[in-house]
C-alpha cells in the first residue's frame, strides 16, 4: 500500500492530462462549450432562488440575501455529490485502461474529483458576482479559512471516491443506492436552511455526526455570515479524520486492486 501511495504524487501529470481530457469530452459537440461551466451554476442559482426566496420565502434576516446564502452551500455540495456519482462508475467505464498492467487504477476516481473541482472553481466567480451585486462581502478574518475548507473537502472527497469506486466494481447496485443516499444526505445537511433556525437547532446533535455539516457550515461562515468563525476546531478535527479516512479508503482500494481487471 505505502509503495503505491508514494507513487501517487508522480502521477500528477497523468491526472492533469485526464482531467483536461474529461472536461473536453464533457462539452464536445456543444455550442456553448466551456461556457456551460458558468451557465449551469447560474441556472441552478436562479431555480433555487425562485423556489426558496420567492415561493417558500424565508423571513430570517440572517440568511438574507437568501440566494447568496444558499449558493455558498450548493456549490461545494454539487462538487461533492457529482464527484461521488461519477467516481463510483469510473473504474467500470475505464475498464480498458485498468487492464493495462502499468496503469494506476486509483487515478480514475481522483480525476473525477478534480474535474468536478474545476466546475466548483468556475462557479465561484458567479457567487462573487452575486455577493458584489447584493453588497454582501465576506469578512477577511473569516475568508482566510476558505482555502482550508476547500483542502479538507478535497481530501475527504477523494477518500470517499476511492472507497465508492472500489466497492462499486463488485457491487453494481451501489451506484443507484448512492444516488438515493446523496438525496437524503443533501436534505440532512443545513444547505437550504440555516443550522440555527428554530426547529432545526434541536437536531444539531445529529448534525455533528454528519461530516458534510462540518464542511458546509464553515463554507457559510467563511463566505456569508458576518459573525465570528465558530467552527474552526470541528473543521480541523474533520481534517485530521479525513486524512485517516483517506488512508483507510486507499488501503481498501489497494486490497481490491488485483480484482478490478477480472470484474470489469
Amino acid at each position: 500500500m505505502w509503495t503505491n501511495l508514494s507513487r501517487l504524487f508522480k502521477y500528477r501529470g497523468l491526472i492533469q492530462t485526464l482531467v483536461v481530457r474529461d472536461l473536453k469530452a464533457r462539452y464536445r459537440g456543444s455550442v456553448l462549450g466551456y461556457f456551460w461551466s458558468f451557465v449551469n451554476p447560474l441556472l441552478l442559482l436562479g431555480i433555487y432562488s425562485f423556489v426558496f426566496a420567492t415561493i417558500m420565502k424565508s423571513d430570517d434576516v440572517k440568511t438574507q440575501p437568501y440566494a447568496v446564502f444558499m449558493f455558498c452551500g450548493i456549490l461545494p455540495w454539487t462538487w461533492f455529490s457529482s464527484s461521488l456519482l461519477e467516481s463510483s462508475a469510473s473504474l467500470i467505464a475505464g475498464g480498458n485502461l485498468i487492464k493495462k498492467v502499468l496503469f494506476p487504477a486509483e487515478v480514475l476516481p481522483i480525476v473525477s474529483v478534480f474535474s468536478n473541482m474545476v466546475h466548483f472553481a468556475l462557479g465561484l466567480p458567479i457567487l462573487a458576482g452575486f455577493m458584489a451585486y447584493y453588497g454582501h462581502l465576506p469578512l477577511l478574518s473569516n475568508f482566510v479559512w476558505f482555502p482550508v475548507v476547500v483542502l479538507i473537502q478535497l481530501v475527504f472527497t477523494i477518500a470517499m471516491a476511492l472507497l465508492m469506486s472500489a466497492l462499486t466494481v463488485h457491487f453494481r447496485d451501489l451506484r443507484d443506492l448512492l444516488a438515493n443516499v446523496l438525496t437524503l444526505w443533501f436534505f440532512a445537511t443545513p444547505i437550504i436552511y440555516p443550522y440555527f433556525r428554530e426547529g432545526v437547532k434541536q437536531y444539531v446533535g445529529y448534525f455533528r455526526w454528519n461530516p458534510m455539516y462540518h464542511l458546509i457550515v464553515p463554507y457559510q461562515e467563511s463566505l456569508f455570515f458576518l459573525g465570528p468563525f465558530g467552527h474552526g476546531p470541528s473543521l480541523l478535527k474533520l481534517g485530521a479524520l479525513s486524512v485517516i479516512f483517506f488512508l483507510a479508503a486507499y488501503w481498501v482500494f489497494d486490497r481490491l486492486r488485483d480484482s478490478f481487471a477480472e470484474v470489469v
